[in-house]
C-alpha cells in the first residue's frame, strides 16, 4: 500500500507499506510490524511463513503475518511516526481484527505504536477493541510479562537442553550476542539461575571476563548510560571473536546471519540457544551438526514473545487479567511441552532439531489444512 503522510514541514511524503498474511488455517494471522528503510515484501513474506511454523510449533492458535513499513523512524519525529502508523492502519482496515489478523510490536515500533493501532481500528470500529493488537501498554489491555516474555522462553529451553545433556546450571558458562530486549532479559534470568555469564557481545564492542559478570550491575549501567561499554565488571573484546570463544551455552540474540560459513567451523559451543530470528545460515547449521552442537532452532527459542503476545489476546477477549506469575507459569509450561515435543520428533526420526521443529510445525499446520478441507 501507499501511504500519504503529512510531514512536521507541511510537505506530503509518500511510504510504502506491506502486510502478509501466510496462513490462517489454525486460527487469525499473527506477526509484528517493522519500520526500516530497508523493509521490502521478500522480507515480509519470509517473515510472514516464519511466523506460521512458529506458531504451530509451541501450538498456539494462530497463523502467520507480518507486516512493514519503508521508511527510517531515527529521521522522524513522533508526530509523524503517528501519522504513519495511524494511516497505515486505516489502509488495512479491513484485514485486520482479533479474528484476522492480529499485529505486534517488531524492529523500531513499540507499545506506543501498538496504542495508535489499537485507538485507530477502535475509531473505525465506534468501539474499544483491544484485541486487534498485542505488546500494547499494561494499561490499554497489555499483558503483564510481555516485554521479557522472548528472554524468558530463552531461559527456559536453555534449561531444558542442560537438562537433557545431564548439565549443571552452576558449572555452565554462557556468551549472549546482543544486549538489547532479548539478549538482556535472557542473561538476566540465566544468572539469577545460577548460570555463569561471560561474555555479551553489541553490535559496537563487546565484554568478557572469564570469571563472570554480574549483569544485575551491567543491566543498572546500561539503563543508566545507554551502552555497555565503560563497564568496570568486564574488559572490552573483540565482538566478532566473542562468538568463538569456548564456552558451554552461545546465544545470539541479535540480527539474522552471525553465524555464517565464515565462523561456523571456529565456534566451541556445546549448545545454541538461538534468541535472533534465523541467526544461523543453511551451510553454517550444517558444519554445525557435523560437529556435534546441540541448536536450539529460533522457532522454539525465541517462541516465549509469540506465546505470551498469545496470553495477551485471551486475557483482552475475556476482560480478565492474570497476575504476572500466572503468565510466567503459563509460558514456562508452553516453552516445555514445546521442547519435549521437538525432541521426541528428532529422535522419532533421526533428525536433528531444526528439522525436527520444522516438521512439528508443518506436521500441525497440514494436518488442520486437512481436516478443514476444501470450501467449495
Amino acid at each position: 500500500m501507499h501511504i500519504p503522510v503529512t510531514m512536521d514541514d507541511g510537505t506530503v511524503e509518500v511510504f510504502t507499506g506491506y502486510r502478509v498474511q501466510h496462513s490462517i488455517s489454525r486460527g487469525p494471522g499473527k506477526g509484528g510490524i517493522r519500520y526500516a528503510p530497508d523493509v521490502s515484501l521478500d522480507e515480509v513474506r519470509a517473515l510472514a511463513s516464519w511466523m506460521t511454523w512458529k506458531c504451530a510449533v509451541v501450538n498456539i492458535p494462530f497463523g502467520g503475518a507480518k507486516g512493514g513499513v519503508i521508511c527510517d523512524p531515527k529521521n522522524m519525529s513522533q508526530g509523524e511516526l503517528e501519522r504513519l502508523t495511524r494511516r497505515y492502519t486505516a489502509s488495512l482496515i479491513e484485514f485486520l481484527g482479533p479474528e484476522k489478523d492480529v499485529p505486534a510490536p517488531d524492529m523500531n515500533t513499540n507499545e506506543q505504536t501498538m496504542a495508535w493501532i489499537m485507538d485507530t481500528y477502535s475509531m473505525h470500529m465506534g468501539q474499544t477493541v483491544t484485541s486487534v493488537v498485542t505488546g500494547k501498554p499494561v494499561s490499554l489491555g497489555g499483558s503483564r510479562g510481555r516485554r521479557e516474555a522472548t528472554g524468558r522462553g530463552v531461559a527456559t529451553v536453555t534449561d531444558q537442553a542442560l537438562k537433557f545433556l545431564n548439565m549443571n546450571a552452576s558449572e555452565t558458562t554462557v556468551i549472549v550476542q546482543g544486549f538489547g530486549n532479548v539478549g538482556m532479559h535472557s542473561a538476566r534470568l540465566l544468572w539469577e539461575r545460577g548460570y555463569k555469564v561471560i561474555g555479551i557481545g553489541e553490535y559496537d564492542g563487546a565484554l568478557y571476563n572469564a570469571d563472570g559478570i554480574d549483569i544485575g550491575e551491567l543491566v543498572e549501567w546500561k539503563t543508566r548510560r545507554g551502552t555497555i561499554h565503560g563497564f568496570a565488571g568486564a574488559g572490552p573484546f573483540d565482538k566478532d571473536e566473542l562468538l568463538t570463544q569456548p564456552v558451554d551455552v552461545l546465544i545470539p540474540a541479535a540480527t539474522e546471519n552471525v553465524i555464517t560459513s565464515r565462523n561456523a567451523e571456529r565456534l566451541q559451543c556445546r549448545i545454541l540457544v538461538e534468541g535472533a530470528n534465523g541467526p544461523t545460515t543453511a551451510i553454517a547449521d550444517e558444519i554445525l551438526a557435523d560437529k556435534g552442537v546441540f541448536v536450539v532452532p529460533d522457532i522454539l527459542a525465541n517462541a516465549g514473545g509469540v506465546t505470551t503476545s498469545y496470553f495477551e489476546w485471551v486475557q483482552d477477549r475475556m476482560g480478565y487479567f492474570w497476575a504476572e506469575d500466572d503468565v510466567n507459569q503459563r509460558l514456562e509450561r508452553v516453552m516445555i511441552e514445546s521442547f519435549d515435543a521437538v525432541l521426541q520428533y528428532a529422535v522419532q526420526h533421526n533428525v536433528n532439531n531444526r528439522l525436527a521443529a520444522y516438521m512439528l510445525a508443518i506436521d500441525r499446520v497440514a494436518f488442520t489444512t486437512k481436516q478443514r478441507g476444501i470450501y467449495a
